[in-house]
């Protein structure tokens, strides 16, 4: 069983802190939802697990399987099973989706698939994804919708299975199909009972479609409340109030930024 395990985590930008002590574990077959207002800094958390630059950890410790996370490099920390799917996915210019997938499949299965069989396991993923096959010769992400940019983060999660998925905001932007679509992806790779999943979103309409064992409330940069599913039907009907209290959540001005990472996949290219 993998298990990822976050300890007393604090995390600044530009010198101020945005997470003040994150404590979690996530063992794979599960799924958690951390749900919490604007600014209060969930996507902070998922880029720091997955290493950007611009997010610097002043405490605590992030370790999968006993393995320090925090001293990895990206690209690193993605072959150790770690994927991240951004919330404002980047496009990358010259670079296939085919050739982007098989690279990075290549870099966790340390060797190349065989061409005719990748083929056919890409083309499979992606109608179970209802993508036009063209895709795959398309520049990844470059002029592709919103929910095109979400169906293919869930192909890359299917075709790469990894040890632990952070989805960060996955359902924002999709339409009633394209939700459901994706969340059908999610929900394949959770069955194998291999991933666990840390789904960051604001809202709990991705989680009539994804059923989370675990629910965490997150304000002012730290997990303030925890429970099961029944938590989220809390938060829809009377939302973060009793949590915010008069201070508000974290400083929106510093966690809303975007900061791009790159697709946080081994073997492809990144713009860390």
């Amino acid at each position: 069983m993998t298990t990822l395990e976050i300890r007393d985590l604090t995390v600044a930008v530009e010198d101020t802190e945005i997470l003040t002590g994150v404590n979690l574990t996530i063992r794979s077959g599960e799924t958690h939802a951390i749900m919490g207002p604007n600014g209060s800094g969930k996507s902070t958390l998922a880029y720091a697990i997955a290493g950007h630059p611009k997010y610097t950890v002043t405490g605590g410790t992030v370790t999968l399987d006993g393995e320090d996370v925090l001293a990895m490099s990206v690209d690193e920390r993605a072959r150790a099973g770690v994927f991240l799917a951004m919330q404002y996915p980047v496009e990358v210019p010259g670079v296939s989706v085919s050739n982007f997938l098989r690279s990075a499949a290549t870099a966790v299965r340390g060797e190349a698939p065989k061409l005719r069989l990748w083929v056919k396991e890409q083309k499979e993923a992606m109608g179970r994804l209802e993508m036009d096959p063209a895709f795959a010769e398309r520049n990844v992400n470059e002029g592709f919708s919103g929910g095109e940019k979400k169906r293919h983060a869930i192909l890359q999660l299917e075709l790469l299975q990894p040890k632990i998925a952070v989805l960060d905001e996955t359902d924002s932007g999709l339409d009633v199909d394209a939700l459901r679509v994706v969340s059908e992806g999610v929900n394949r790779v959770r069955e194998s009972g291999q991933t666990g999943v840390l789904l960051i979103t604001h809202y709990t309409r991705i989680l009539n479609y994804i059923q989370p064992d675990f629910v965490h409330v997150f304000v002012k940069g730290k997990i303030v409340e925890q429970g099961g599913p029944e938590l989220a039907d809390e938060l829809e009907k009377n939302g973060y109030a009793k949590y915010v209290g008069a201070e508000g959540a974290a400083p929106a001005a510093v966690v809303g930024k975007s900061l791009p990472l790159g697709p946080v996949v081994p073997g492809a290219v990144t713009t860390a």
